[in-house]
Order: structure tokens, then C-alpha cells, then sequence
């Protein structure tokens, strides 16, 4: 995802001599396209990322279109006041760009794993929050931010996301983007765990099953018209994030809590303690429930379905 960014922000800023870019020393081997095109508009501001968010700010006080990029949490959690005063407050023309979302930096630990991110930047004023699925929709979502007025935050994977979309879809902010149709549950899923919840789709169809999937790349705003849709006309809508509480499933809960439907809803994310763990991407969907083995697990119970392994344990019993 990382790298479709940039190669697409690079797209931009031929035609768009307003865009810069920030960095908190980082980005090498990624960045460095960006800096040698255009070194009058690129700027590594040092571990300070404090200093990036307020620099930002100034040259987009000054008609600048700001895409700011650093690793997970150092440009939320660090510089959380100054996005808040500075930039949501001015309706600034910032882009946050965080690389790493969820467990990406799995090995790194709880200092490096942005799960609380997509909760903190929802509830700021005037933000926009993008969390592509793949590079199909990080492509689309760096273009519609280049259009947007106003604060935004992109969430991006790390590195060899797979591509999900086999061609691009109808994008746009505030929309959500239907990858299957289904009748019996609605699978929503935002950022990178799309690919997770195809393939729980398919074996869902194996024990009969009728699975819809929505990408949800956009959380701020939330496209509440697809969840009242799925909401009337399934039995159950599930809702999938590599991310602690407070981010797509809460916000599809308080669609749900307002709405006149009796649709099961359940809600996979991180727990809300600290994961105190550290480990491969993989590892940690699977130890967490956010794994396509979880999804299928969560799928069938709404719909009072046994799982695989409970139905190979019956198979089991009975010969």
C-alpha cells in the first residue's frame, strides 16, 4: 500500500504544484521518488513529530495541500494536541498518512501496533478517516483526498498487501464498496483485513451460508445507508477490523442502536486491554479472532450454523 501511495501522490503533485510532503525521518526506499522529483516541496522534519503536524499546519495556512507520513502511531498518538488545535480546528488542508496500520508491525510490539487509531481520529472535528482494504483503494482514496477540503487520515498496511479488487470500483468518500452480495450475513470489513473476509465468504458458501462483503474504506464519514440496507435485509451483519474498540464496529453499533431492524450484529476487533504480545501479522489475527477461522466461526453462530470443526467433530461421533 505504502508504495502505491506514493507512486500515486507522486501522479498528484505533477499536476498539483500546492502538494508537499512531510516526514519524521522515515520512508527510506519509499520516500525518496517524492524528494528527488520535487526537493523544494519535500521535507524530513526529524524525529519531531510534533514539529511536522505544526509545520504542516503553516503551509497549509499558507494554500499548501499537506500529506504528512510517518510509521502507525508516532503521527497520531505523539502529536494528538497539535492535530487538534492546529490543523481540525483550522479545517486544514493535512493529510495524515499513518504506514503500519494495525498489527503490521506485529514483531515490534504494542509501541508499534496502531489499533486505537482509527477511534481517536473519528471523533476529531472535521476528519475525514480512509482505511483502504488494498492498493486498488489506496490509489482511489490518495486521489479523492487530493480533491477533499479539510483534515484527513489515511491508514495504509506496510508492504505486500495483496490486491483484492480485480478492477477498480466506484469510489468515494463517505461510501462503501460492495465486493460480494450475499443473503443471509453481511460481512463489513475496513482496511486490510478485506482479503480475510473473501475468503471466509467462500468457505461460508461451502456450508451454505449466503455471505455479502462491504469494504469500508471510509469510516468518517460512515456510509450509514449500507448498514440500514444490511441491517433490513440480512439476519446478521458482522463487522471486521485489525483494530481495538472504537472504530468500525462501534460506529456501525451506533447506526444499529438508531435502527428499526433485527439483524444480529457482532463485532470482531482487538480487545480492549493492551495486546501484550508480540509476533508475526498472521500470528496475532489468528491468537485475536480476527482471522478468516474467526470469521467463519462468527458467521455461523449468528446464524445458529455449527462451524466446520464442530460439524467434522459431530461427523466424527456418529461413525
Amino acid at each position: 500500500m505504502r508504495t502505491t501511495f506514493i507512486q500515486t501522490l507522486l501522479e498528484l503533485a505533477e499536476q498539483d504544484n500546492e502538494i508537499w510532503l512531510l516526514c519524521g525521518d522515515l520512508g527510506y526506499s519509499v520516500l525518496e521518488p517524492f524528494a528527488a522529483r520535487f526537493p523544494d516541496r519535500y521535507l524530513n522534519v526529524g524525529v519531531a513529530e510534533q514539529n511536522m503536524i505544526g509545520v504542516a499546519a503553516g503551509l497549509a495556512l499558507s494554500g499548501k495541500q499537506v500529506f504528512c507520513y510517518s510509521i502507525a502511531n508516532f503521527p497520531i498518538m505523539r502529536c494528538l494536541e497539535q492535530i487538534r488545535n492546529d490543523v481540525c480546528y483550522h479545517r486544514l488542508n493535512v493529510r495524515i498518512v499513518a504506514v503500519g496500520g494495525g498489527l503490521a508491525y506485529g514483531a515490534a510490539g504494542y509501541t508499534h501496533h496502531g489499533v486505537e487509531d482509527l477511534a481517536v481520529m473519528r471523533v476529531m472535528p472535521y476528519m475525514t478517516v480512509l482505511a483502504p482494504a488494498d492498493p486498488v483503494e489506496t490509489r482511489l482514496a490518495t486521489q479523492a483526498l487530493a480533491q477533499q477540503q479539510g483534515p484527513a487520515y489515511l491508514r495504509l498496511g506496510k508492504a505486500r498487501e495483496p490486491v483484492v479488487h480485480t478492477t477498480a470500483p466506484e469510489f468515494a468518500i463517505g461510501k462503501a464498496i460492495r465486493v460480494r452480495t450475499g443473503t443471509d450475513v453481511c460481512i463489513i470489513s475496513t482496511g486490510a483485513m478485506l482479503e480475510s473476509c473473501v475468503q471466509a465468504c467462500d468457505r461460508l458458501a461451502e456450508r451454505g451460508v449466503s455471505a455479502a462483503v462491504l469494504s469500508m474504506p471510509c469510516l468518517q464519514p460512515l456510509d450509514v445507508a449500507a448498514v440500514h440496507h444490511a441491517a433490513q435485509t440480512m439476519r446478521a451483519i458482522i463487522t471486521v477490523e485489525e483494530h481495538g474498540i472504537g472504530g468500525l464496529g462501534t460506529a456501525v453499533a451506533e447506526v444499529l442502536a438508531a435502527t428499526p431492524a433485527h439483524a444480529r450484529f457482532r463485532a470482531l476487533h482487538l480487545p480492549a486491554i493492551p495486546v501484550q504480545v508480540a509476533g508475526s501479522q498472521t500470528t496475532l489475527r489468528a491468537n485475536f479472532g480476527i482471522d478468516v477461522k474467526g470469521i467463519v466461526h462468527a458467521a455461523c453462530a449468528s446464524v445458529d450454523i455449527p462451524p466446520p470443526e464442530a460439524h467434522l467433530a459431530e461427523l466424527s461421533s456418529n461413525s
